[in-house]
């Protein structure tokens, strides 16, 4: 059985997160105070205590899901698992294949988490606050929502996100283009063309600056290759070249997120299970969404990890 592992992205953030690892195994309390330490900053306070807005901003939220996810791997290494050694791939959503490649040995914990708290800033500061916009498609194809984006980038940038899979797809640019493209996907069937809460149009051609932001970043850290291949997001590949893995995670700020065919490049190349190592469980369910053969398991408890355990052997 081919096993690999994910990590959460943007969204699966929550007050306490992490909390129960820190109180149960000194080796995740060791993750967050490294993380705390690198970023010169009690991130783990603001994501045990809140406020919640504090935690949901960008530059927050992008290093506290990584730190959680990290510290449920480290709990897991300790108790004997080798990720070279039970886990053919691992990938993750947008912020989340920097957790996975952190996971994976490509990063160290505290360069990671300082490129997460660079990126999150970076993305922020792309556009002006009010001048992007993100939607949520509910119930078209991946090819009808480009037809819309297409309909709606006189008005500006406009272009798909993220491709979630289970018919939910994000689109991202100018606030007026995304607009538009809102209103004509409902126009065309959509069974929902939310306007999401979000402050900047991520994973959009309006994200360059922050994408040479990262281009800087990376070049300036250390990479190794990663235990076991990453599945890219921009490219649905595996990738173990550390400056190829650098590029793709340059291209992926503007890029699309293309989770739904991760998955199903993942069933087709004899992965039966998808551990989601991180904070909820939206990856999990999406998995069963996108390919009804594919066991999601979330792990971010202590007796998510005890049974993860179990069944890795």
């Amino acid at each position: 059985m081919s096993i690999a592992f994910t990590f959460p992205g943007q969204g699966s953030q929550a007050v306490r997160m992490g909390r129960d690892l820190a109180d149960a195994f000194p080796e995740a309390r060791d993750v967050f105070q490294e993380v705390d330490d690198a970023l010169e900053q009690k991130l783990s306070r603001i994501m045990w205590e809140g406020p919640e807005d504090e935690l949901t901003l960008t530059a927050n939220a992008q290093p506290a899901l990584m730190a959680v996810s990290i510290a449920a791997m480290r709990v897991m290494e300790k108790g004997g698992l080798s990720l070279k050694d039970k886990v053919s791939y691992v990938a993750g959503h947008s912020l989340g294949e920097y957790s996975a490649l952190c996971a994976a040995g490509t990063f160290s914990l505290a360069d990671t988490a300082r490129l997460l708290r660079i990126r999150g800033n970076a993305m922020q500061a792309a556009v002006p606050v009010g001048e992007g916009a993100m939607a949520a498609i509910i119930g078209l194809e991946a090819a009808d929502v480009e037809a819309v984006c297409s309909a709606a980038d006189k008005e500006g940038v406009c272009q798909i996100a993220n491709d979630n899979g289970g018919g939910q797809l994000v689109i991202s640019g100018a606030k007026s283009a995304v607009e538009e493209a809102a209103k004509l996907a409902s126009e065309k069937g959509a069974k929902r063309a939310i306007m999401l809460p979000v402050s900047a149009p991520f994973h959009s051609a309006l994200m360059q600056p922050a994408a040479e932001a990262m281009r800087e970043a990376l070049a300036d850290v250390r990479k190794h290759a990663p235990a076991v291949p990453v599945v890219a997001n921009v490219t649905v590949s595996p990738l173990s070249d550390p400056e190829e893995i650098a590029e793709r995670l340059v291209e992926q700020v503007t890029g699309r997120v293309r989770w739904r065919e991760t998955v199903g490049w993942f069933g087709d190349n004899g992965v039966e299970t998808l551990y989601e190592i991180g904070s909820g469980k939206v990856l999990s369910g999406l998995a069963r969404r996108i390919n009804r053969d594919l066991a999601g398991v979330p792990v971010n408890t202590p007796a998510d990890i005890e049974a993860a355990m179990a069944a890795l052997g």
